[in-house]
């Protein structure tokens, strides 16, 4: 379980709690300037996107929270796996090997080639499957981003409103009003202050997870495309994994290529 953004939700608001003092938090309670911030900004959401990405909300949360789902490592050792069983018994050798995939894109991947299907139609088949994912996946993020973008917006808007009331009440000629011009300046700013908390404690935090997310998948899918059609061409199973963990930090490769040295590495060059 991933708790990074938790721990960062907690931190921004107890420094900010620090900041104002507890024997003024009461200063920043306004539930009339919390409700044009939050509900105009989730109003604005929702005249933005259609239900179909809005019910999905509940989704992006857990994505938030879960632990590391895509082991790259993992993935490249059963790519190998994979190709040393091609080079051995035929492509037609891997549909059993298949079952015992769960990753779906993976699954399908190893099914398309063991058809035989054309290589450049099994690349662009997986590629475009590729491409819808992450296009689903970059309408999940902007979500938030166009939420951080809508809570300032709707803060100033909130603070326009209380300074327009202000003025409205306060009568120049006589003074009537004057003594509670500081209280109704700085209820008419709260407005300001919860539009930029929303926007960078939560929503922008959570888009710039769900980007993070979304490259590791990407890079998962990528890796598996190369793989797929390496094997479907034949390659060496140790060129193969030198290839694949070309994606990652020097130190891992070095460690990594070693580990399947001592492990027998020297089986995948048959």
């Amino acid at each position: 379980m991933d708790v990074s953004t938790i721990i960062g939700f907690i931190m921004a608001v107890a420094l900010c709690l620090w900041g104002i003092g507890m024997s003024k938090i009461g200063n920043f309670i306004d539930l009339q300037s919390l409700a044009i911030v939050v509900g105009g900004t989730i109003a604005a959401i929702v005249a933005s996107y259609p239900f179909r990405l809005l019910k999905d909300v509940p989704k992006h949360f857990v994505v938030l929270t879960r632990g590391k789902k895509y082991n790259i490592p993992k993935l490249v050792d059963q790519m190998v796996d994979l190709a040393m069983l091609a080079r051995q018994s035929g492509l037609l050798a891997l549909e059993e090997k298949a079952e015992e995939i769960k990753d779906p894109f993976f699954k399908q991947s190893v099914l398309m080639i063991v058809d035989a299907s054309d290589p450049d139609k099994v690349r662009d088949a997986l590629e475009k499957q590729m491409d819808d994912m992450m296009a689903r996946h970059d309408e999940a993020a902007g979500i938030y981003e166009k939420a951080s973008s809508y809570a300032p917006a709707f803060g100033m808007i909130g603070t326009l409103i209380g300074l327009i009331n202000m003025l409205k009440g306060l009568n120049l000629d006589g003074g009537g009003g004057a003594s509670s011009l500081g209280e109704d300046m700085s209820v008419a700013l709260i407005t300001t202050f919860y539009g930029s908390a929303l926007a960078n404690i939560i929503c922008q935090p959570i888009a710039k997870k769900l980007r993070v997310r979304q490259a590791e998948e990407e890079l998962y899918c990528a890796t598996v495309v190369e793989g797929i059609m390496a094997i479907q061409a034949g390659e060496n199973p140790q060129y193969l994994r030198e290839r694949l963990l070309a994606c990652m930090k020097q130190s891992q490769q070095k460690k990594l290529l070693l580990k399947a040295q001592k492990s027998g590495g020297g089986e995948e060059a048959k």
